[in-house]
């Protein structure tokens, strides 16, 4: 089993995950049921492998079918997923991300948003 870097996942591999945390299992096809703009089934096959093989994926059998679920926590998976990104685009410091989310020309947060940030800042 390789060792899990969170740069190493594609758009489509987040996806997927993203369908298996939302679902909690799901077959091939459930999760290719779920997909925008979905590839054939062998291509949804194939990235549920690679996603195993990564580690981020388990796999049952039930009855003639493999079910698949996440092999990590999704708190796990955010917090990785949330490190790549301000290492990407922030220098690595949540205060530039913070500072970019309140930025008025980029986001128009309602009152109610900013409150909540501020009850999160504050706690």
């Amino acid at each position: 089993m390789k060792r899990f870097e969170p740069d190493q996942l594609s758009r489509r591999e987040r996806q997927v995950m993203e369908i298996l945390f939302r679902l909690g299992k799901a077959t091939a096809q459930e999760v290719l049921d779920e997909l925008p703009e979905p590839p054939g089934y062998s291509a949804v096959r194939a990235m549920l492998a690679t996603l195993e093989e990564k580690g981020l994926v388990n796999h049952a059998k039930e009855s003639r079918r493999y079910v698949f679920s996440a092999a990590v926590p999704e708190k796990r998976a955010k917090r990785s997923a949330l490190k790549q990104l301000l290492t990407t685009f922030f220098d690595g410091k949540p205060e530039k991300l913070v500072a970019a989310l309140l930025d008025p020309q980029d986001q128009q947060l309602s009152q109610e948003e900013i409150e909540r940030i501020r009850n999160l800042i504050d706690n």
